[in-house]
């Protein structure tokens, strides 16, 4: 009989290959490097495996992995006092010079928010996440969640609005 432990742990590693372009697209949200996302992925992975039988439940493993990808994005920025310097080459060059151009001023709108608003609007709309399950990953309750969302959309407004 497979213990609880061993079947949480062979859970984790189904989700993290399942959802490892999710992870890395989280991760370069906050670094906008490719080197430098995977770098923080891999960290990242190492810590859940590792710490695998911390985790409960099946059902969390999604907000608990998601946290530890922004918890090591957000140490490893501040660790090197990182400045954000997109990388325009990776957004989408099917798009007509006016869609990537709005992109472009979307992304950098986007880094100038907050860390926390920043990381409520990527899982939001980058992540197609939820409110209840942002409020797990975050461990932030849904009206604070949806207030830092608000903000950020009026700042975002302000942000591009004031450079168009």
């Amino acid at each position: 009989m497979v213990s609880s432990k061993n079947r949480i742990y062979d859970e984790l590693v189904k989700f993290i290959t399942t959802n490892q372009d999710n992870l890395y697209r989280l991760a370069y949200s906050y670094v906008k490097n490719q080197q430098e996302a995977l770098d923080i992925v891999q960290d990242s992975i190492y810590k859940a495996l590792s710490s695998a039988d911390t985790l409960k439940s099946f059902e969390y493993i999604k907000t608990w992995v998601y946290r530890i990808v922004i918890n090591t994005s957000i140490t490893y920025i501040r660790k090197k006092k990182y400045t954000v310097v997109s990388d325009k080459i990776e957004i989408k060059f099917d798009n007509s010079e006016n869609d990537l151009e709005q992109n472009i001023d979307l992304y950098d709108a986007i880094d100038r928010l907050s860390e926390k608003e920043k990381t409520v609007v990527v899982l939001k709309y980058f992540e197609d996440m939820k409110f209840d399950e942002i409020a797990r990953v975050t461990q932030c309750n849904i009206n604070t969640l949806k207030s830092r969302l608000y903000s950020a959309i009026n700042k975002l407004r302000i942000i591009i609005d004031g450079e168009g």
